[in-house]
């Protein structure tokens, strides 16, 4: 069974999708169709951990989580997941570390598919040049995310 809530957050309404008592999906400003409207202690200590987060209490979370996606897709979000706290990559760098010097593009358009934003934190992943540079939820809360992170960390 696939569940789904929503709560107001500093980015916007955020919706937390749990399916077979893993979070599959973090939406901010969209709805989902398929999944019931729940609110599941899963889901809840989700939201918890995201809302330590936004406080700068929290630089990592602890959540059961299932990622899917292509081999290629599942590499990139796997290297997200170890950039620091307060920290940035660019592309290529992440390129780099998954064996592909010359995949910056494709670990583009894996960020842009990652279906676990903040919690994977595809915001910390930047243009070689230190800009901001695309972001699913628009560069506004890449940018107040990484703002966030820099605050506290």
């Amino acid at each position: 069974m696939k569940y789904v809530y929503y709560n107001d957050t500093i980015v916007g309404e955020v919706g937390v999708v749990e399916e077979d008592g893993y979070i599959i999906e973090v939406l901010v400003n969209e709805k989902i169709k398929d999944a019931e409207i729940k609110l599941t202690n899963l889901i809840q200590e989700t939201f918890d951990q995201l809302d330590d987060y936004f406080k700068g209490k929290r630089k990592e979370f602890d959540i059961k989580i299932k990622l899917k996606g292509t081999s290629f897709q599942q590499k990139v979000w796997e290297e997200l997941v170890r950039i620091p706290y307060g920290s940035t990559l660019s592309y290529k760098d992440i390129a780099t570390k998954i064996g592909n010097m010359k995949a910056s593009r494709a670990v583009g358009r894996a960020n842009n598919k990652n279906p676990i934003p903040i919690i994977v934190p595809c915001h910390r992943v930047i243009g070689k040049n230190g800009k901001l540079v695309g972001y699913a939820m628009g560069l506004e809360i890449k940018q107040m995310l990484l703002d966030l992170e820099n605050k506290y960390k």
